[in-house]
């Protein structure tokens, strides 16, 4: 980053996307070589998902339609059940071993492109291959912080709709304020969990530690951070719905083969670019707001703690991120 520490804390929202981008294409080698063999798989893995649901998914629908017409107690009836639990188990398998896939591939991006730009930040020396060797070392503690934000995530969604059932009883109409509520508070949930992703990985913190900690970092940035991550979301969402309607669903599918699978490249390829540019920028948020709490990190401690140490990978203790005040 070509700015000074205490200079970061008064970027915005277009401050962050401008000094992602500049580290993006300042190293474009090292990103384009982090994307092509992490990045570039998950995307693919994504959109696959999308696809093969929609083929499991039509599938289960033709037999279900077909299982209502079937008369009751026949043979039919008997084989339309019998595909019907093949195909559920089918989709439930593909669909855990999405999971498990997604997960893995998340993690290991993640610790790649933090500790890239972390390194970057700090001006060490630093190589695709370097990057590989510390990346295992790093991805554990952020399975950590992703299961604890899980559980989070699944007891906000438990309570919610809990909820909105209770209030649609006795509100009627009125309850449709709850689901903008119930909206603002999984985005305020997901940047909390971003920026403790990155604390992870620099941070001696990972799991429930790292929320906290992120939930503080991020006071006086929160909107700034919101918008950040608004944004890169609404980009994806986009990909996602430009797939379903050019690819898998779409009324142009009548254009041949050749336009489904250009839209295909197209879509994978700005979802690449997306889910790199995203990981780049929710680091520069970590930057962004230690900055604006006035918290100095110390380049070379920081440099220190990002190498490989008899083997293992040393996150910084909090001496070194508790930082000196610097005044503005």
């Amino acid at each position: 980053m070509d700015l000074e520490p205490e200079e970061l804390q008064f970027l915005g929202p277009v401050g962050i996307y401008h000094e992602a981008s500049k580290i993006v294409l300042s190293w474009r080698r090292l990103f384009s070589q982090i994307a092509l063999a992490l990045v570039l798989p998950l995307s693919i893995l994504y959109l696959a998902h999308i696809y093969v649901t929609h083929l499991l998914f039509s599938k289960i629908d033709r037999n279900e339609d077909a299982l209502n017409d079937a008369p009751p107690g026949s043979p039919s009836q008997s084989a339309i059940l019998s595909r019907l639990s093949s195909e559920w188990s089918a989709f439930l398998l593909f669909k855990a071993g999405y999971l498990l896939a997604l997960l893995v591939l998340s993690l290991l991006s993640t610790s790649a492109v933090v500790y890239s730009v972390a390194s970057i930040y700090t001006a060490k020396e630093l190589s695709f291959s370097k990057v590989l060797s510390v990346v295992p070392k790093v991805w554990r503690r952020l399975m950590v912080t992703f299961l604890w934000a899980f559980l989070l995530l699944f007891t906000y969604n438990i309570a919610a709709v809990f909820v909105i059932v209770l209030a649609v009883l006795f509100l009627g109409p009125a309850a449709a304020l709850l689901l903008l509520l119930y909206a603002a508070g999984l985005v305020w949930i997901s940047v909390v969990w971003h920026v403790a992703s990155v604390i992870s990985v620099l941070e001696d913190a990972c799991g429930i530690e790292a929320m906290r900690k992120s939930l503080i970092l991020i006071k006086g940035k929160t909107w700034t951070a919101i918008a950040i991550f608004v944004l890169l979301y609404v980009s994806y969402l986009g990909v996602e719905l430009g797939f379903k309607f050019l690819v898998v669903e779409g009324s142009y599918k009548n254009l041949g083969v050749g336009f489904r699978v250009g839209s295909a490249v197209l879509m994978l390829s700005f979802l690449c670019l997306v889910l790199l540019f995203a990981l780049v920028a929710q680091t520069v948020v970590y930057f962004v707001c230690k900055s604006y709490h006035h918290e100095s990190i110390d380049k070379s401690s920081l440099a220190d703690h990002l190498e490989v140490y008899l083997g293992e990978y040393v996150p910084l203790k909090p001496r070194d991120v508790q930082l000196e005040q610097f005044h503005v």
